[in-house]
């Protein structure tokens, strides 16, 4: 049987496998028929350049294999490296463009390929306005889809979590840096509590930082972890670079007040940010600030912000522009 709409899913991270999910979600919910076709995850290669080559053959084959079974009126490529080697035409989307976050000789060969899929493609689904701003122009017609954060559930218990930050990609969410500020600013009584790293993995940054009232807590499931957003008084995080900033996103639906750098990237929650209060955006984390002189109304502020990335939200995009885009993008 034909279907509507085949994703190429190229889910390297547990969070673009949650987002491939997600919008196949939106689309049956808006009507299609919809299939994923999950990328085979290629053996590690010593560099960028030559992981994402065996990333988009493996995302080629997948993809000659699941047109042939499924017949789809439209292809989705998910992400930019699955649609490099595509074997046939397809709409895009992407977290972040290898124009952005592959300088150098990480995107020697991705960046130009990148740049004549985009201007081939019937169609791009970026994540976020910045997504598409890193993209070379010229380039196919556009449709921002943000990944959904699911609201917060109704009432709150006690802050007891004085901050929280993510660093299950350490080096990359600057933990060394968020350290560093926690190790100046913690007073007696506090903690700061580090999701997405152990402790045997998380001990030596701690120590490097000699910072006191660390806590790691491993890997979560997203109940658990957004248990934990909603004790923290603050989301802490300097990241190198940031493609779109999940964690972020829901800190701010939970409550949290975010302190973090102005990192470059797409980012889409550092305008967010800087609207609720310019003041914990800065080079040195203003954790004091935020812990000290929160501004009032902070938490009803950041749940009006995030509406548009609610999964209500991203449902209307996806009925009302991405699926018919998809259907008669030919």
């Amino acid at each position: 049987m034909a279907i509507d709409v085949l994703i190429v899913s190229l889910g390297g991270t547990a969070g673009l496998r949650e987002a491939d999910a997600e919008l196949a979600g939106a689309l049956r919910r808006a009507g299609a028929r919809v299939e994923l076709a999950p990328v085979e995850r290629p053996r590690e290669w010593r560099t960028l350049a030559a992981i994402e080559l065996a990333w988009a053959r493996n995302a080629r084959r997948a993809a000659r294999a699941a047109i042939a079974a499924w017949r789809p009126r439209a292809v989705l490529y998910s992400s930019t490296t699955a649609a490099l080697l595509a074997p046939a035409p397809g709409a895009i989307r992407f977290d972040a463009p290898a124009a952005g976050n592959r300088p150098g000789r990480h995107g020697i060969w991705q960046r130009p390929v990148e740049a004549r899929r985009f201007a081939a493609a019937p169609l791009l689904a970026p994540w976020s306005e910045g997504a598409l701003a890193e993209a070379r122009a010229p380039h196919a017609p556009a449709i921002v889809v943000p990944m959904p954060i699911a609201p917060a559930p109704a009432g709150s218990g006690a802050r007891d979590i004085a901050a929280i930050t993510y660093g299950a990609n350490p080096a990359k969410k600057g933990l060394d840096r968020v350290l560093a500020a926690w190790a100046r600013a913690r007073r007696d009584g506090e903690e700061l509590i580090v999701a997405g790293l152990d402790e045997r993995a998380g001990a030596p940054w701690a120590a490097r930082a000699g910072a006191a009232g660390v806590r790691f807590a491993g890997m979560l499931d997203r109940v658990e972890y957004r248990a934990l957003l909603r004790r923290a008084r603050v989301f802490a995080t300097a990241p190198r670079r940031e493609d779109y900033g999940i964690a972020q996103l829901e800190a701010l639906v939970e409550g949290c007040l975010l302190v973090t750098t102005p990192a470059p990237g797409p980012y889409a929650a550092l305008p967010l940010a800087r609207a609720l209060d310019a003041r914990l955006v800065a080079h040195d984390l203003q954790l004091r600030t935020a812990l000290d002189d929160p501004l009032a109304g902070y938490a009803e502020r950041a749940r009006e912000a995030i509406a548009p990335f609610t999964p209500a939200a991203v449902d209307a995009i996806v009925a009302e522009r991405l699926l018919p885009a998809l259907l008669s993008a030919r």
